[in-house]
């Protein structure tokens, strides 16, 4: 699953369109990343109630289920390292190994309806929490682990890329 051309120059998302997704963050204003949450979780359980949910593409290709799960933990993941920001000065993101959750969490296992009811409810309560961002606080500061440094303008910019992009994956 890779959804950057070099990840140790992640910025590119900020920067321009994205060639696979043809998302652009760079012309979406944190304002109205409530709304984008809230329209890519809506498509999510007609994603996760297709037949053939658990079939992946190939061998090195997350199924939907699969995709639908790491989007519902990057929901609640931003959800944290907003909360951080707002709350703590200058946070260190905890790293997020999504690969090995994947496993652990034996996403393609989990019940599709299931995954479906957590994911849009993890994309209610993060699109809430962006939508209390104070008006002094989107130049708040977090940190990733690598040192790169985020606001909250730019961590909801960044963030709504991937399940726009992972959409896009299942769709085709």
């Amino acid at each position: 699953m890779t959804i950057v051309p070099d990840e140790k120059n992640w910025t590119w998302v900020l920067e321009r369109r994205c060639e696979e997704c043809g998302f652009d963050s760079s012309a979406t204003s944190a304002s109205s990343v409530p709304a984008l949450i809230r329209e890519n979780a809506a498509a999510w359980p007609t994603v996760l109630d297709r037949a053939d949910v658990r079939e992946r593409p190939d061998a090195s290709t997350w199924s939907a289920l699969e995709y639908g799960a790491h989007v519902r933990d990057v929901f609640r993941i931003f959800d944290g390292r907003l909360a951080l920001m707002l709350d703590e000065d200058d946070p260190e993101f905890e790293n997020w190994d999504q690969d090995a959750t994947a496993v652990a969490e034996r996403y393609s296992e989990q019940d599709p309806a299931v995954v479906a009811a957590e994911l849009t409810a993890a994309a209610e309560t993060l699109a809430q929490a962006f939508e209390r961002v104070p008006a002094d606080s989107w130049d708040r500061r977090g940190f990733r682990g690598d040192g790169s440094a985020f606001t909250v303008d730019t961590l909801a910019r960044y963030f709504i890329h991937d399940p726009v992009h992972h959409l896009h994956d299942v769709r085709g």
